[in-house]
């Protein structure tokens, strides 16, 4: 188990020594032990994390002399109060401080860079560096775009090994593509699976915490539910912050096969050039509304998409309904995206969507309730649906609304209340024919008499 760790050593001018006190846990061993490209470490709060990070960024400093290494964290406020303040007051005398770089050097020129990005604007400041090894702390409070600039600053000409850390608990912005990278492992094309290693964090680990401060358990224990389960358990599927609390794959998810034969079809979809996000809808004659299967693609044209849509169809869908944006003429070509889309053959006639957020969500959550009529499924063939469903967060400043970022997870979610506000009838069992019966209306006096 981690300990409090002091530095013990006496330094000397012809070279330093330096002894840090404190043992790691196993699952901090593990950490330790990784040489994945990208490891994740955390799931519940109070693991150690924070101490496993600076260890091994300062065993590496150590190890390989000249390395230059990247600490960062959303805030440069949460960065001093939860790192720098304590490797200084561990390495003190060791290392040296420059308050301008905000740098820490080691005598064998190896470094800590300490960095913070909550926007954008922030992110582009480390476009054109260049690190060895780059520790993300709270990884889920930065968003993919975040990631995938630090991406790119790991590389240089030299035989240090190139590596990523990052801690993370559920929850915030972040929480879809960690999730999505290291615990669902649902890669895209250029990731390889092998590059990612996911190491859990549970409070239970950290004895040296659970020993001295046993209080901090039973916080977490009398938490509320959602929180409780993400903050003592590290259970992913649940967080604070997050828009469908009562979205559950066990109850609302279902096989391809579970969907009768005899349905209606119909189909929504949320279009933009970032991403085109279309969902075959079957209605069963119970009136149960399923969710049969997706189709999600970015940097399409309207006429392209059109077609992916009119292919996701299969000549099965009624009707397609869209976001009203797409009836407005383009300047361009002084035509809608309506008309290029619906000239596309194959097109189901399209429909503008009732686009109010608010009470589109509410509808949502009628059907996703345990008493809900009708009741809405969705199938194993839309991975997309479930994991945004699942990652969608509530607007802080509006919780009746769905937030809007992380972007890539509300374009499924879009789609999904724009198909349900449609409101699609069930299928009708069809009338047996009586051959007795007249052909024509009958007068209502003479239809009176022969009943």
């Amino acid at each position: 188990m981690s300990t409090t760790s002091t530095r013990t050593a006496s330094d000397k001018k012809n070279g330093s020594v330096l002894r840090i006190r404190g043992v790691p846990n196993e699952r901090q061993r593990q950490f330790f032990a990784s040489r994945c490209r990208y490891t994740a470490y955390g799931g519940a709060r109070g693991g150690g994390k924070s101490w496993a990070l600076r260890r091994k960024l300062i065993g590496l400093c150590l190890k390989y002399p000249g390395i230059s290494c990247l600490l960062v964290r959303r805030s440069l406020a949460e960065l001093k109060s939860n790192h720098l303040t304590a490797i200084l007051r561990e390495l003190d005398g060791f290392v040296t401080y420059s308050e301008s770089e905000r740098c820490i050097f080691f005598p064998n020129k190896s470094r800590i860079n300490f960095g913070y990005c909550s926007s954008r604007r922030d992110a582009l400041r480390y476009q054109g560096q260049e690190y060895d090894v780059i520790a993300i702390d709270e990884a889920t409070q930065l968003s993919e775009y975040h990631f995938s600039v630090f991406k790119a600053c790991l590389r240089g000409v030299n035989g240090f090994p190139k590596r990523i850390y990052l801690t993370c608990n559920p929850g915030g912005i972040g929480h879809a593509w960690v999730k999505r990278l290291f615990i669902d492992r649902l890669f895209r094309d250029g990731e390889r699976a092998e590059d990612y290693l996911f190491i859990p964090a549970r409070v239970y680990d950290n004895r040296a915490l659970t020993e001295s401060f046993p209080e901090y358990v039973k916080q977490l224990e009398s938490l509320p539910d959602r929180l409780r389960q993400a903050w003592l358990e590290g259970r992913w599927d649940v967080f604070e912050g997050q828009f469908f609390s009562e979205f559950d794959t066990s109850e609302q998810v279902c096989e391809p096969s579970a969907i009768p034969r005899g349905c209606k079809h119909f189909i929504a979809f949320d279009y933009g050039f970032d991403m085109l996000a279309a969902i075959l809808f079957a209605v069963a004659p119970d009136g149960t509304v399923y969710a049969e299967a997706e189709y999600g693609a970015p940097n399409l044209t309207l006429s392209e998409a059109a077609r992916r849509v009119a292919s996701l169809s299969s000549g099965l869908a009624e009707y397609a309904v869209a976001s009203p944006d797409l009836w407005n003429r383009r300047q361009d070509s002084g035509r809608s995206g309506f008309e290029i889309m619906q000239g596309v053959e194959g097109m189901p006639p399209m429909t503008s969507a009732d686009d109010r957020r608010v009470a589109g969500w509410r509808v949502v959550r009628e059907h996703l309730s345990e008493t809900a009529s009708p009741k809405l499924l969705i199938s194993r063939r839309c991975p997309e649906l479930i994991r945004c469903m699942s990652a969608l967060l509530c607007d802080p400043d509006r919780p009746e609304d769905a937030a809007n970022e992380p972007h890539a997870v509300t374009h499924f979610p879009e789609a999904l209340r724009y198909g349900l506000m449609s409101r699609c009838l069930p299928p009708r069992e069809p009338k047996k024919r009586d051959p007795f019966a007249f052909a024509f209306e009958r007068p209502s006096a003479l239809k009176d008499y022969l009943n």
